[in-house]
């Protein structure tokens, strides 16, 4: 009979369920939790826990946040004329790195996906058609990444915010095909949204 620890094992489960971690990785990240000392292994559950209870969605924009709403929607400072539509929180954090673009977001949360069973309703996309209709915005522009299912929701978004007289436009191809924004280095980021092109 193999030596195994239920505690250590469901903990090294938990790991593994992160994407990208393999069961090796999941138990050395156990095994690092468990050479903390209390404290340290307390603060690290009370971060995430501290995080779940917290972080909850914009109203306005869905992205992340722990106040009623986003920093970047109850700013005075931005830009309301522009809002760039993005796949998940993680790419406005790229986007904001560039510090060049100053106007508002929409995080979609996904990408239409037929294969994948996820279609336009299951993303925030009438939110943001609710968005555009509205006097301020003037553009929107569509940073999907450069992928098939990319492409398929900016052109679909693009055909229900065009006839609002609101123009859509593009991230340029600064971005690799196939690539993500959250990957992508800040000098790709700002010549891809200095570059963008009508839909």
């Amino acid at each position: 009979m193999a030596y195994s620890v239920p505690s250590l094992e469901n903990l090294i489960d938990k790991f593994a369920s992160l994407p990208g971690v393999g069961r090796k990785t999941a138990a050395r990240l156990a095994y690092w939790v468990l050479s903390l000392d209390k404290k340290e292994a307390y603060d690290f559950a009370k971060a995430i826990t501290d995080a779940s209870d917290s972080i909850h969605q914009c109203p306005v924009c869905h992205n992340l946040t722990d106040d009623e709403t986003c920093a970047v929607c109850s700013s005075e400072a931005r830009d309301r004329s522009t809002i760039c539509v993005v796949e998940s929180p993680r790419d406005v954090t790229a986007i904001e790195k560039t510090r060049e673009y100053k106007g508002l977001y929409h995080v979609i949360h996904g990408l239409i996906s037929p294969l994948d069973n996820i279609g336009a309703e299951q993303l925030y996309i009438k939110d943001l058609v609710v968005r555009a209709a509205g006097d301020e915005v003037k553009e929107v522009i569509m940073a999907t990444n450069p992928t098939v299912e990319g492409e398929t929701t900016a052109v679909y978004i693009s055909k229900l915010i065009k006839p609002l007289g609101v123009r859509v436009t593009r991230l340029a191809y600064g971005m690799p095909v196939g690539g993500n924004l959250e990957y992508a280095d800040e000098i790709t980021l700002f010549r891809a949204l200095e570059g963008r092109s009508e839909l």
